[in-house]
């Protein structure tokens, strides 16, 4: 068995840079950003507005290439609002294309780990699920997003401790 692999743990030794990829790329209105915090944790947070068609707000890292083929998922650990997000994972270093996502949900104020199998994550493209395309490769892991698409306007806050490879009881591939 593998130990499991830190993707991102925002301590000031992770120099994973984050970016916002909003809606505004399509001419939506939604606000958000990834910051640190001094106490190791980041938080994703902004505003989503489904006005102009718009109605999503995500941080995305690039990872380079990993090969995460040994293990059977995700586990990220978070802080939230209630709502429920989604984690996604992209192949190649596009900024545009197919992306495998699967939603997690919160509870407002409460820590949570939350353990997500490789194979809920489904792919998809601009909001659709994809049916034509081969199911995640988790040997060419190359992006990964923390996204907030739920249609419900108005301010979002989640707090992130950690995304690693996830611990054992998490469901075979």
């Amino acid at each position: 068995m593998n130990p499991p692999e830190i993707l991102v743990d925002f301590s000031a030794e992770d120099r994973t840079e984050w970016r916002a990829v909003n809606d505004g790329v399509m001419g939506g209105l939604s606000v958000s950003t990834l910051r640190r915090t001094d106490d190791g944790t980041g938080i994703f947070s902004g505003d989503l507005s489904l006005q102009n068609n718009g109605g999503f707000a995500s941080a995305r890292a690039m990872l380079g290439l990993r090969d995460l083929s040994a293990f059977a998922g995700l586990e990220i650990r978070v802080r939230g609002d209630g709502r429920t997000y989604q984690l996604r994972l992209r192949t190649d270093d596009r900024f545009d294309g197919v992306a495998y996502r699967a939603e997690f949900e919160t509870r407002d104020r409460e820590w949570l780990t939350v353990n997500i199998p490789f194979k809920r994550f489904l792919p998809t493209y601009r909001g659709r699920i994809l049916t034509d395309v081969p199911a995640l490769d988790t040997g060419r892991i190359r992006q990964l997003s923390i996204m907030l698409a739920d249609k419900n306007a108005g301010p979002f806050s989640l707090e992130v401790d950690h995304i690693s490879t996830g611990s054992p009881e998490v469901g075979g591939k």
